[in-house]
């Protein structure tokens, strides 16, 4: 475990363990590299190197007041992957994380990374507009913010507790301590980053940034995923992608790699491996 400085004095926590070739995991809002803990060791038993980060705001990083935005997220990754000297690196991002990865390969991965995974991600916009109809109108980011600005802590159970993990659906075994860790890793960051990190995770275009990606590209998602509808993020991202694989899982939450890593890490390790 370790910091960087990035060059505007943030601090970014990240884990860095073992050998082989590097993967990078990207922890979705408002969570931290904690989130990855069960890839993280699956991975590292399986001879590679393991990497994750606190994004800026979140975790054990600085929480910082400006910066909050995808292009300033991107630029830190690629300060990280620097500082590590990544080569050959496979980059996953959950959620927010899977626009982090998106961004990132497009701008500064040439020449540093060999494949990409984006799972239950927010591209390629999720905001509805005239150029994306199928998206979520601005009123359900409002409500958001507004439950966060007024009572973070319960906010951060509440979403945990429905549909993060489906645990609202019906015959579904809850697990009070994803709830939890989830509720810690995000009360652990910054108020002021989590609320401007909804604006960057529902508005920001990821449209070029998918065609411009060149590296092979898996694009995981649940067909019952309540935070990132199927329609309007996974099957349209694959669309715009020169070498994009689709995986679509039946009845999975946006949460799946916590709920359903039995199935999700061999799903993952066979990419890696192709």
């Amino acid at each position: 475990m370790g910091m960087i400085t990035t060059k505007d004095g943030t601090q970014l926590f990240y884990k860095d363990w073992g050998k082989g070739q590097p993967i990078v995991f990207h922890h979705g809002w408002p969570l931290s590299a904690d989130d990855w803990d069960n890839q993280m060791l699956f991975f590292l038993s399986k001879g590679y190197r393991v990497i994750a980060h606190d994004r800026r705001g979140h975790g054990r990083s600085t929480q910082t007041a400006t910066g909050n935005d995808m292009d300033t997220y991107a630029s830190d990754v690629a300060e990280l992957a620097s500082a590590l000297n990544l080569r050959d690196a496979i980059h996953v991002g959950h959620s927010t994380g899977g626009g982090e990865v998106t961004r990132y390969v497009a701008k500064h991965g040439k020449g540093r990374v060999a494949k990409a995974v984006i799972i239950s991600a927010i591209p390629p916009v999720m905001l509805k507009s005239d150029k994306n109809p199928g998206g979520l109108p601005i009123s359900v980011f409002d409500d958001l913010r507004a439950q966060l600005a007024t009572n973070r802590a319960q906010f951060y159970l509440d979403v945990p507790s429905g549909p993060f993990y489906g645990f609202n659906r019906e015959n579904v075994k809850v697990s009070p301590g994803l709830i939890q860790n989830w509720w810690r890793q995000g009360m652990i960051g910054g108020a002021i980053a989590h609320y401007e990190c909804i604006k960057v995770f529902s508005e920001t275009d990821f449209t070029e940034d998918l065609k411009k990606i060149e590296v092979p590209v898996l694009v995981m998602h649940g067909d019952d995923d309540q935070i990132v509808p199927i329609e309007d993020a996974a099957l349209l991202s694959v669309k715009l992608l020169k070498h994009g694989t689709l995986k679509v899982y039946t009845g999975l939450p946006h949460g799946m790699c916590s709920t359903h890593p039995e199935i999700i890490n061999p799903d993952l390790l066979a990419f890696f491996k192709a």
